[in-house]
């Protein structure tokens, strides 16, 4: 039996939340856990009831707008930020919580997270960023890229 160990199957989890994203250049999840509940999940993609780039195209690839550069050109909202907005639209303490998401958070979404008081950052996927990796350094939040 090959049973995979919590950080496993909550990575698993995230990856399975990205099947729902609509974001036309890359698919991410994200799950929030807290003594080993998942309390929410979010995924990339246009905010409700709004068309997605699946309908639209892609805004950012439209402009020709380069990886990791001007987020705000952009229908969708990040995984991580759907994660947070999902915990307050449903009550959910984040304080405290586990973020496990199948790509590196990038520096808008890391700044949500530290203000969303998160204690701990698995990934996946790293995303290479040194502006994002300085203000973790920063933080109380531990992170981690999980094999």
């Amino acid at each position: 039996m090959n049973r995979p160990n919590w950080d496993q199957y909550f990575m698993e989890m995230a990856e399975l939340a990205s099947k729902r994203a609509t974001c036309l250049r890359r698919k991410v999840g994200a799950v929030l856990v807290k003594d080993r509940r998942i309390l929410a999940t979010g995924y990339n993609g246009a905010p409700k009831k709004l068309p997605h780039c699946e309908e639209t195209g892609c805004l950012r690839k439209q402009k020709n707008v380069p990886s990791g550069q001007r987020h705000e050109i952009c229908r969708g909202i990040h995984a991580e930020q759907n994660l947070i907005a999902q915990s307050a639209l449903h009550g959910v303490k984040t304080e405290g919580a586990t973020v496990y998401c199948t790509d590196q958070p990038c520096s808008i979404c890391t700044k949500l997270l530290i203000n969303a008081g998160i204690k701990n950052i698995y990934y996946k996927r790293p995303y290479d960023d040194e502006f994002t990796k300085s203000i973790l350094d920063q933080s109380e939040i531990s992170y981690e890229k999980l094999k």
